[in-house]
């Protein structure tokens, strides 16, 4: 038997999604609560990987059961998972599906915020050094879909078989005055680092570091080790992943009021 969970978490006090030793992940605390739960070892197989403090406002990962359970699984694990990780659906799959390989897309989501704000700092990167250039910037990120080759904007590319993506959508939204933005993003594959570096080189368009053509250059010339700083995770996002076969929407609160207003 195998059943897909669809999850959301906030990743502020996890190490990333993956299992690891000396650290706390996502991966571990739900294997520990299922073991729990079936007095045996589970394997939980997710849908990607996030980084240490990346958020997660749609997830999936799956198990396989050697029977099917005679409890409600999806009662009994919500009862046992930590505030930081939300349960909304358990969907019994056919034995062939995997939540990694099966998936046609993700999208990843970036909010950041100009003016301080106490209960945003947690969930939006605060930026207020200096007025940011939107328009500038939404040219930049525009131009992110006529491109394939992100070896420029990976932390580690030894670590990949090619540095090659296909990003299907790439935009920057803002409010009417200007202090939230999001940068939101869908493609087949992402790299390590990936949405927290073009973030970073979206930021230095917008401070007026290097200008839209000198942005382009990295992907015209993909190269190592490139002088970008990496935006912090907290306002980092996996915020859709896409099944042919599963039909789902974002249930996430706090996610579609981050994105409230913002056009």
């Amino acid at each position: 038997m195998k059943y897909f969970f669809h999850i959301a978490y906030d990743g502020s006090k996890y190490s990333g999604w993956q299992w690891q030793p000396n650290s706390f992940s996502i991966q571990e605390a739900i294997e520990q609560k299922l073991e729990k739960i079936f007095k045996d070892k589970i394997t939980v197989y997710g849908c990607g990987r996030t980084d240490k403090g990346v958020h997660a406002s749609q997830y999936f990962f799956h198990i396989d059961l050697k029977y099917e359970p005679y409890f409600d699984i999806q009662f009994i694990l919500r009862q046992h998972l930590p505030p930081s990780i939300t349960l909304f659906d358990v969907i019994k799959v056919d034995a062939e599906r995997h939540c990694r390989y099966d998936a046609s897309s993700r999208s990843y989501d970036y909010f950041l915020h100009t003016n301080p704000d106490p209960f945003l700092n947690k969930y939006s990167t605060l930026f207020n050094y200096e007025k940011l250039d939107f328009s500038l910037m939404k040219k930049a990120a525009s131009l992110i879909c006529n491109y394939k080759d992100f070896r420029s904007f990976c932390l580690q590319p030894e670590e990949h078989n090619h540095t090659l993506c296909e990003i299907s959508s790439s935009k920057i939204y803002i409010d009417e005055n200007g202090s939230r933005l999001r940068f939101s993003i869908s493609g087949n594959r992402f790299l390590k680092g990936m949405n927290r570096i073009l973030m970073g080189a979206l930021l230095k368009v917008g401070r007026g570091q290097i200008n839209v053509l000198e942005f382009e250059d990295y992907f015209k010339e993909p190269r190592d080790a490139v002088n970008i700083k990496v935006a912090p995770p907290n306002g980092l996002y996996l915020s859709k992943v896409d099944y042919p076969y599963i039909k789902s929407k974002n249930q996430s609160q706090l996610f579609n009021l981050l994105k409230k207003d913002l056009l």
